[in-house]
């Protein structure tokens, strides 16, 4: 068997590592004779499973006291209704950053469930920038702050974080790219992301939501949109997608034992970034929307200078190994998507593959 490069944007790589142990353990998870997908997730077996894991995401992104760590499901979509719902039982207006389409997709739902201020917004650049931190204006009575930390198929990383009064939670849809750096949790109230990119496979959803924010819902939020009622059950309410959460436990290990944690994660994501920017920079042939300050370091959009060569350069792509090159339907062009489990070798394919395929059609 020959595994080639996956730059898929979600459901994304995994590392090989964690996919051979759960290959191994399919059948008989450590000789207890059943799979974890068919182990209660009330039994002591899981249970420990769960608890690991958390502790595990805890030491990674050395999360404080005072924060729950939920494993939930629905993906981050479910969490642009869950967070207007569990947030303005008090009151108050809900401020959002627009960055591009994950941040306008937040936007949209929140309106469905109070009042929303846009606080500051990309659109005059073209989407190629993010606000600063003095372009942001909230509006009176702020409830909380919303941004998308990366947008997925803009190619924007929100850089630096944005700084907000703090009696103001700070809420981020870090879908695409936790666990790809160091992090400071406590400057934030919510956290929400997606599984299906720097976590695990897709299926659940991680949320970090400070403990004096649990009480903040408004009444008529579902007993199932309720971060409370999550935090109260340890996330098992009702039955939670146990393999999911079992392969973000080993991605959790893998991160921790074999990469070393998140200092080097960046360090490597870092490196992997900056090649491939460097390939795209110093050529005629491809170029790259967003301002360098600016550029996504998990999602490197690109297109060609003939457009009319986009699917003789995927094809080519596809029979050399690299999957998934094509640019989402609404941009266009081409996105290498090389999150944590994409191996610098990936990146470094990639470029080779650039600079001959330019060699020969430019």
């Amino acid at each position: 068997m020959t595994r080639k490069y996956n730059f898929c944007a979600g459901p994304a790589a995994l590392p090989e590592s964690v996919l051979q142990r759960a290959r191994d353990e399919m059948l008989d998870w450590q000789g207890k004779g059943l799979s974890v997908m068919e182990m209660s997730h009330r039994s002591p077996e899981f249970t420990d499973i769960a608890r690991t894991a958390e502790a595990d995401l805890r030491e990674l992104l050395q999360v404080p006291e005072g924060y729950k760590v939920l494993f939930m499901q629905g993906g981050a979509s479910s969490q642009f209704a869950m967070v207007p719902l569990n947030l303005l039982g008090q009151g108050g207006t809900a401020n959002y950053i627009h960055t591009g389409i994950w941040a306008k997709k937040a936007i949209a739902e929140g309106r469905r469930y109070g009042d929303v201020h846009i606080a500051a917004s990309a659109e005059d650049n073209g989407l190629t920038a993010v606000p600063l931190s003095s372009e942001i204006h909230l509006s009176d009575h702020a409830a909380y702050l919303h941004f998308t930390s990366n947008e997925t198929i803009g190619g924007l990383r929100y850089a630096p974080t944005p700084e907000v009064p703090t009696s103001v939670p700070l809420v981020c849809d870090m879908s695409s790219d936790i666990l790809s750096a160091p992090l400071d949790v406590s400057r934030y109230g919510v956290i929400y992301a997606g599984a299906q990119k720097n976590i695990g496979p897709a299926g659940i959803t991680l949320a970090i939501i400070r403990d004096d924010l649990l009480d903040r819902f408004k009444p008529e939020t579902p007993t199932m949109m309720q971060y409370k009622v999550f935090a109260e059950n340890d996330s098992m309410y009702n039955t939670p997608p146990t393999f999911a959460w079992y392969l973000s436990g080993l991605v959790f290990k893998w991160l921790k034992e074999d990469i070393g944690g998140l200092e080097a994660m960046g360090a490597l994501n870092q490196r992997k970034a900056l090649k491939l920017y460097a390939a795209i920079d110093d050529s005629d042939f491809y170029t790259n929307p967003i301002q360098p300050a600016y550029r996504s370091i998990m999602n490197v959009p690109f297109r060609l200078a003939d457009d009319r060569l986009d699917q003789c350069f995927l094809a080519e792509a596809e029979e050399a190994g690299l999957l998934n090159l094509k640019g989402h339907r609404s941009v266009g062009g081409m996105r290498a998507s090389i999150y944590n489990a994409v191996p610098e070798a990936a990146v470094d394919a990639l470029v080779s593959f650039m600079n001959d395929f330019e060699r020969r059609h430019g």
